[in-house]
């Protein structure tokens, strides 16, 4: 009971401290405006048309409680409102009071000054990134998500290439191929996965799909430009046959990118998933390469993702067999 009456004096104490705080109009007045923009000290001060030295004082007290984040940009501090967690309800509590207390005209009248303080500043791109600092990747994705950038970097392969995803299972990985190539190709033993894959990537015209071992690809030679397995290989047995119809298939120059794991020790990797390798190291991955007449092109190791619990990853790239160069004085 008595660490229970402590808690509710010590929450009992935060909402006074916060209620106190926001008891003063112009700190109210201040969050609403860096609630719509990040604002430097003298720009709040001419939204607010109160004294330089008034603002930086009511900031200190917003920022020591937490509810205004500081960013530095050179000899300039930047404000905006914080992620206010707990207290957030708190703050739409309180603005819907200062609005219906009369003082929504005098917030008008600020979000005027504001527009006119934002269009003041420089229009080039120089003060934009400078303002915005390690804010920009944030802000751009607020503005254009992030769904584009797999397309936008397809878009550097040739249009007319063919690609095979080897072991594609439910086929995640074909409507995002897709829209950067002429054909895409999917190729799994299994049937359900197949079947999954089949529902995802109705209505795409260029995605075929094909039923078959990766020793053993239902693919005709020389007919595919990229060949990619993702997560795949530390499945299979005996990687040798695979290595071999990769070679089989590839065109000419064709590239084919294995992204997996690099060699670890966990060995119940074995009898919980089905895992037929513990990873994979650079000088066994390009052995089989050479002994299948291929070369490895490059190898690196991911950086490890702080949300993920498995080993770490690698992707390597093996090109096929080279374009020949047609002999010196052939006609062409």
């Amino acid at each position: 009971m008595e660490r229970k009456r402590i808690f509710a004096e010590g929450m009992n104490d935060l909402v006074f401290d916060r209620l106190t705080l926001l008891s003063e109009p112009l700190r109210v007045r201040m969050l609403r405006v860096l609630e719509r923009e990040e604002l430097a000290v003298g720009e709040i001060a001419r939204v607010l048309q109160v004294p330089q030295p008034t603002v930086s004082r009511h900031l200190k007290q917003l920022d020591d409680a937490g509810w205004v984040t500081r960013r530095k940009a050179g000899t300039a501090s930047y404000f905006r409102i914080a992620e206010l967690g707990s207290a957030a309800s708190l703050w739409e509590l309180v603005r819907r009071e200062f609005d219906g207390a009369g003082d929504s005209t005098v917030y008008t009248e600020d979000l005027r000054r504001l527009e006119g303080v934002v269009a003041a500043r420089s229009g080039d791109s120089e003060e934009l990134f400078r303002r915005l600092g390690g804010r920009w990747d944030s802000v751009r994705k607020e503005l254009f998500g992030e769904s584009y950038l797999l397309p936008t970097l397809l878009a550097l392969l040739p249009p007319d290439q063919v690609i095979a995803d080897l072991g594609c299972g439910t086929g995640a990985m074909l409507p995002l191929l897709a829209p950067g190539a002429a054909t895409v190709i999917g190729v799994d033993r299994e049937d359900a996965m197949l079947d999954v894959a089949r529902e995802r990537t109705a209505g795409l015209a260029n995605v075929q799909l094909c039923r078959g071992l990766l020793g053993a690809l239902p693919l005709a030679p020389a007919s595919v430009d990229l060949a990619l397995c993702a997560l795949v290989l530390h499945h299979v047995r005996e990687l040798a046959p695979v290595y071999s119809e990769v070679a089989r298939v590839l065109k000419p120059g064709g590239r084919w990118v294995i992204l997996d794991m690099v060699e670890h020790d966990r060995q119940d990797y074995g009898e919980t998933m089905g895992h037929q390798h513990l990873g994979f190291s650079r000088a066994g991955v390009e052995a089989l390469a050479v002994t299948a007449g291929l070369a490895l092109q490059s190898w690196r190791v991911l950086p490890a993702d702080p949300q993920a619990q498995g080993p770490g990853l690698f992707v390597a790239v093996v090109s096929g067999h080279p374009i020949q160069a047609p002999p010196l004085g052939s006609r062409p």
